[in-house]
């Protein structure tokens, strides 16, 4: 009997054993919170982005624990987010997610804005095995292996073949395009994607250059691009830059039918700074306001959510502002459908994860991306973008130069 009561004691012991890791492993901390880490360029080159990321995050974060947390199996959490300013520098972005996985002890991180932080935010979540959630595009963010990288954009090709498409449908005497664009991950794999694109569809590519980050002077590009008198002028980089290239073009008199910028036009600071420069200047997004989508998640429709940014800002919110909260979204229903904190958990949930949200449909590929290729077209037209194509958004038709 005392040898039954012996073992009956130690399994009684080995459960609770168990069930104390589990806690631990499911990361139902002592203090019942859910933390999550965010390194953000507040400051720098992309302190722009990196504000509509922590507006997003807040508005998010504001609802979630206003309904008392997530539901994590059963039990509402409250979420704590625990922001750094890394100061649009790539190796302070790396040293603080490492900081917030250590010492902050956050259970999920967030990427900045931007693909090459993204990239090396991921490769530091990937060291700690932790899941990560991106705004990031780019096929070469997500070509690395990294099991624990998930992004809320759709593949960077996805733009491409759509302006491809709509544009020499519009303009089918098209023959050259002129391609300029920032030697950084995202602007450079967006040229780099146009140049084989366009020479697919017979294009000649009559000028193709890369500028160094940093270039204040663009006036060798903006010349030689206006030489090579193309149909179609093509420039890739961020806000700040495109604003500079596009004012240089007017100086030195670079124009075409065509002109495109990558993202800048999605950007409200992009039509400001140009005033009447911004005129038909085209591109493309991953989101825009006037898709109206309805999802279950705290803002339901996309008018809420636009309503929502405005009342907090002031300002129309752009696809940063909503990948960014549905980033959040994903991570959240994720930890929900997982019923816990625990990291492969919530992984597996993440790439299983089929939603519908007010930002549109959220499925991850194998690489992480978000399998949504059902991207607008956009183009400043009377000071405000408007949307070209796919024709279940088109709210404007195309117009040249």
């Amino acid at each position: 009997m005392a040898k039954g009561f012996l073992n009956r004691l130690k399994l009684a012991t080995a459960a609770v054993g168990v069930v104390t890791l589990g806690l631990v492993t499911q990361g139902v901390a002592a203090d019942g919170v859910v933390k999550i880490g965010a390194p953000l360029a507040l400051s720098g080159g992309l302190a722009a982005e990196g504000a509509k990321q922590k507006l997003a995050y807040d508005l998010w974060l504001a609802r979630v624990n206003a309904d008392g947390g997530i539901n994590v199996g059963g039990v509402k959490m409250p979420v704590e987010l625990i922001t750094y300013d890394y100061q649009t520098d790539g190796k302070r972005a790396s040293q603080l997610a490492e900081k917030l996985i250590i010492d902050d002890k956050v259970d999920f991180l967030t990427a900045p804005f931007g693909s090459g932080h993204s990239k090396i935010t991921a490769g530091v979540a990937e060291r700690y095995g932790i899941p990560i959630i991106a705004v990031a595009s780019s096929e070469p963010v997500h070509n690395q292996g990294f099991k624990n990288l998930f992004g809320t954009l759709a593949p960077s090709g996805g733009l491409i073949d759509g302006m491809l498409d709509l544009f020499l449908k519009k303009k089918p005497d098209t023959k050259k395009i002129a391609i300029y664009g920032r030697d950084d991950v995202f602007p450079k794999i967006m040229a780099t994607l146009m140049s084989k694109g366009a020479t697919a569809r017979g294009l000649a590519v009559v000028y193709e250059e890369l500028y160094p980050v940093g270039t204040l002077d663009h006036a060798t590009a903006t010349v030689g691009m206006r030489s090579a008198e193309p149909d179609w002028i093509y420039v890739t980089g961020y806000t700040e830059d495109l604003v500079l290239v596009r004012k240089q073009m007017a100086e030195q008199g670079a124009s075409a039918p065509i002109i495109t910028m990558i993202t800048g036009p999605a950007y409200r600071e992009f039509v400001e700074n140009l005033g009447p420069l911004a005129e038909n200047i085209t591109s493309a997004t991953w989101w825009h306001y006037s898709a109206a989508y309805t999802g279950d998640d705290v803002f339901g429709t996309t008018q809420a959510f636009y309503d929502a940014v405005k009342d907090a800002s002031g300002e129309e919110p752009d696809y940063v502002h909503a990948s960014s909260a549905a980033a959040m979204i994903a991570l959240q229903k994720a930890i929900e459908t997982a019923g816990s904190l625990d990291r492969d958990a919530v992984r597996k949930a993440l790439q299983e994860l089929k939603i519908q949200t007010f930002y549109g449909p959220i499925s991850f590929r194998e690489d992480g991306l978000n399998d949504n290729r059902n991207l607008p077209i956009i183009q400043i037209q009377d000071g405000k973008p408007v949307i070209l194509a796919p024709a279940d958004l088109t709210t404007s038709e195309m117009r040249l130069n």
